[in-house]
């Protein structure tokens, strides 16, 4: 794996020297550079399907049944892969890969939304004029219609954020142009381009939408902004959020959508995304599927209880903070029979590209080296693993991004804990919709498993 690492990593790194990962023509749109790269994934799924389609690539076991479906291979996804020791690739390119090559709003430092969905989407690596072009798009789209500002302001406030994401996705089905041209009568090779408007249309009214039920819920009392045609994706959020005067903050946000993109298409919001998709729901439809089960405790709130959990242990040991007080609580968790959130994950044996790239994002900034939380956080990250493998129940003892992406968000003041996971759908529908593109491009069917009762399970072991 070592010798697979180093090879990949130069590799990486003699593309981004000598070819800029072929960066193309500043003048090219998002859907002109699909077009060019489409026929050649068709061709190479036509091949695979030709000549592979009976190879075996792997086994199913009764744990893998009983178990979630976890480690099998049976879903195709374009936009990443995850490595158990490295980390998630994003076609082919690893995070810092992207922190070099993925351009920045203009007068910041992290890649924007813009940048790594136009890589999801395509697998090229933007120019700053391209990716700036996106943006300008997508503000240009990035106004609510008023039949959604008047269902969000009439739902109760104490209704969760995430279920009134979900009401406000789903019901822009209402202008879904994919479902439109379906029933006018339109050729299956015309499927992606309607889903790409759709796709682009959703994720530029994302920010207005979720910055609405924010308002509503925690500050009535703030007039909202609108969306202003100069910013990027992140800089309109940030700003209808009301912290648009934190560059700060909005540079986090930056980073953390970029890098909650995406991770591989097994994960229980992607994988519903592409599940409801397959039956060719329009993107409105699928993804807000894909948000309620974000919404689920087992997938997206665990930044939530990292940060209630860190705090606890804050006010526990006070000011008093060494490495013997935290290892003392990190047991007491243990020992009362929970987890310790933010600590493994379900498929990386290592710690997480991502958690990497958030704990350097604070190395930068004097103000969250200075944070009490932030620096809990550093020294739980460093004590944790030891713990943890001392413990023997965990697979993998190090941190995941979750150990740290809440309390960044807290330290900046935005400090409504149920909220965090409506910032998590924000982001996911990067990955998601790009890939609902590429299945109606490469004409991916209807996905339809093979379910077994335990005792057919049992007549089938026994034969």
């Amino acid at each position: 794996m070592i010798g697979r690492s180093s090879f990949l990593a130069k590799s990486v790194a003699r593309n981004i020297s000598t070819h800029g990962f072929r960066r193309l023509a500043s003048t090219k749109s998002l859907k002109e550079t699909l077009q060019e790269v489409i026929p050649a994934k068709q061709e190479q799924l036509k091949k695979l399907k030709a000549e592979h389609s009976q190879a075996v690539v792997g086994e199913v076991k009764v744990e893998n049944i009983i178990g979630g479906m976890r480690g099998l291979k049976a879903m195709l996804w374009e936009a990443s892969v995850l490595d158990p020791n490295e980390g998630i690739r994003f076609h082919g390119l690893t995070i810092p890969d992207c922190q070099k090559v993925l351009p920045p709003a203009p007068g910041g430092k992290e890649m924007t939304a813009e940048s790594m969905l136009w890589l999801l989407l395509t697998g090229k690596v933007p120019t700053p004029e391209q990716s700036r072009q996106l943006s300008a798009e997508l503000a240009e789209k990035g106004e609510l219609p008023s039949f959604v500002t008047q269902l969000i302001d009439s739902l109760p406030t104490t209704l969760h954020p995430m279920t009134q994401l979900g009401m406000g996705v789903a019901a822009l089905n209402h202008d879904s142009e994919f479902q439109a041209a379906y029933e006018r009568g339109i050729k299956k090779p015309e499927y992606w381009t309607y889903t790409l408007e759709d796709c682009l249309n959703l994720i530029a009214k994302l920010p207005a939408l979720a910055a609405r039920i924010y308002r509503n819920v925690y500050h009535p009392e703030r007039p909202l902004e609108s969306v202003d045609k100069n910013l990027d994706l992140v800089g309109n959020y940030s700003n209808m959020l009301g912290f648009g005067q934190n560059e700060h903050l909005t540079e986090y946000l930056r980073l953390y959508i970029a890098l909650h993109g995406d991770h591989e298409g097994g994960n229980a919001s992607a994988h519903t995304a592409h599940l409801v998709g397959s039956t060719l729901s329009d993107p409105y439809i699928s993804y807000s599927a894909a948000l309620f089960a974000l919404a689920g405790p087992l997938h997206g709130l665990a930044n939530q209880e990292v940060l209630r959990w860190q705090m606890a242990m804050q006010k526990e040991i006070g000011d008093n903070i060494t490495h013997e007080n935290i290892k003392d609580y990190l047991w007491k968790t243990l020992k009362s029979g929970q987890v310790v959130p933010g600590y493994g994950h379900g498929v990386l044996r290592n710690p997480d590209p991502r958690f990497v790239a958030l704990q350097e994002f604070c190395k930068t900034r004097p103000e969250l080296q200075a944070s009490p939380i932030i620096q809990l956080v550093q020294q739980t990250a460093e004590i944790a693993p030891d713990v943890l493998k001392e413990h023997g129940k965990t697979k993998n003892p190090y941190p995941n991004v979750d150990a740290t992406s809440g309390c960044v968000l807290y330290h900046y003041g935005l400090t409504e804990f149920k909220y965090y996971t409506v910032i998590f759908g924000v982001s996911r529908a990067l990955g998601a919709l790009t890939q609902l593109v590429w299945a109606r491009a490469l004409g991916l069917p209807l996905e339809r498993p093979k379910s077994y009762s335990m005792d057919a399970l049992q007549k089938l072991i026994k034969t």
